[in-house]
């Protein structure tokens, strides 16, 4: 038996369907815009799921918690379909609170198992340093839907079939194993950003453009293309009692 393939990422790109799971509106765009416009490009069909309604999303200024959590929604669906993603669901659960990890990763894998997408996106929750508790819980509730949803139980109390997708990618990661070339839509991502207007100013706007054209061009140094974005990029195998699984 070859064994090999138990030591590899799984690939990505080919996937026809995916999910895009996002804590708040505006990561999928900042984590993984240029990839979400080179699905898009390769006819895949790309659904957002937003976990919280953004509602504290504004640094300076008053503003009602739910007409900024209206704003952002209507920003999600805006820049999502200006890098070609074709559906959103939205959980709204209120900015900052999550918590609950097993309730989330089952309202997570019900719908893994309605849409039955190949790969999963989120950020990564193993992350050194990252403080933010949405961040953390949608990444590991992500995780646990991941390799649950192929359970014939699960979650508890619903009526759908099991599905196990065959990857799940994690961005904003620190060991990536897959460089994407976003190299043709690195713009099409800083455009999909633009339109979250409530959250990146121009300042904003071009400060991230030079993080991400350096952390961008360093990704793809001896890969063969000038820009990339970097994910974890794990099977079903890979995500339970595996040892190997920070080296693969």
């Amino acid at each position: 038996m070859d064994v090999s393939a138990f030591f590899a990422p799984p690939p990505i790109l080919d996937a026809k369907r995916v999910l895009c799971i996002q804590p708040h509106p505006d990561d999928n765009e900042i984590g993984m815009g240029g990839t979400v416009a080179a699905l898009a490009a390769r006819g895949c069909e790309i659904h957002y799921l937003t976990v919280t309604n953004g509602d504290l999303g504004q640094s300076a200024g008053p503003a009602a918690p739910a007409a900024l959590a209206a704003a952002r929604r209507h920003e999600t669906e805006a820049a999502g379909r200006a890098l070609g993603a074709s559906a959103f669901h939205f959980f709204e659960e209120p900015d900052g609170s999550l918590k609950d990890i097993p309730a989330l990763a089952g309202r997570i894998a019900e719908l893994v198992r309605t849409l039955r997408p190949e790969v999963l996106f989120c950020p990564d929750p193993w992350a050194l340093y990252e403080a933010h508790q949405d961040h953390v819980v949608t990444g590991k509730a992500a995780a646990q839907a991941f390799i649950s949803s192929a359970l014939a139980g699960y979650p508890r109390g619903t009526g759908t079939r099991p599905w196990q997708p065959a990857a799940i990618a994690f961005y904003f990661t620190q060991n990536p194993n897959t460089v994407v070339d976003v190299t043709d839509t690195f713009e099409q991502k800083f455009a999909a950003m633009a339109l979250h207007h409530t959250q990146l100013n121009e300042e904003m706007l071009g400060l991230y453009r030079v993080y991400f054209t350096m952390q961008s061009q360093r990704l793809a140094q001896d890969k063969g293309f000038a820009l990339g974005e970097g994910f974890k990029v794990l099977g079903p195998l890979h995500m339970h009692c595996f040892t190997e699984a920070p080296d693969i």
